[in-house]
């Protein structure tokens, strides 16, 4: 069964999830180029509650953010990797520059991003319990990764 699940079906799961007392995590990213900075943050998110949602941006939300070049892998192929990663329970794409409406709508007991984001402005987190920012994996970032193999 695919982790991928439309807006409306997640509404559904986590309706449910909520009145078994399951504390909802929600993070979101590009995942571009899985490597361990991506790993940490999905292990990290996994371990502020019992069920790890992650929300990932679609290729044209990536192209308007990051540049033409990328992604490197579609949409498709990211969220297949994301799906054979187990601490992922869900994932849901999404089109917009930021996840505020999927957050505003699952309300989410845990909104984690990296360290880089200020609390305040963190998207969505009005809606959300607690906020988490992760510390990062020293040494890696797709940005990074993609000027080694452009510089040999």
């Amino acid at each position: 069964m695919s982790k991928i699940k439309t807006l409306s079906a997640l509404k559904k799961i986590v309706g449910s999830l909520k009145k078994k007392n399951k504390q909802i995590v929600f993070t979101n990213g590009c995942f571009d180029l899985i490597h361990p900075g991506h790993i940490k943050i999905l292990k990290d998110s996994k371990s502020k509650g019992d069920v790890l949602i992650v929300g990932l941006n679609s290729d044209s939300s990536i192209r308007r953010i990051k540049g033409p070049s990328r992604p490197i892998m579609d949409e498709k192929a990211r969220g297949k990797v994301l799906e054979a990663i187990e601490l992922v329970d869900y994932i849901i794409i999404f089109n917009e520059d930021t996840p505020y409406r999927i957050i505003k709508e699952l309300k989410p007991d845990c909104l984690v991003k990296g360290e880089d984001w200020k609390a305040s402005d963190i998207i969505g987190r009005e809606f959300a319990k607690k906020i988490f920012r992760i510390k990062f994996y020293p040494g890696y970032s797709t940005t990074g990764i993609i000027q080694k193999i452009k510089n040999g």
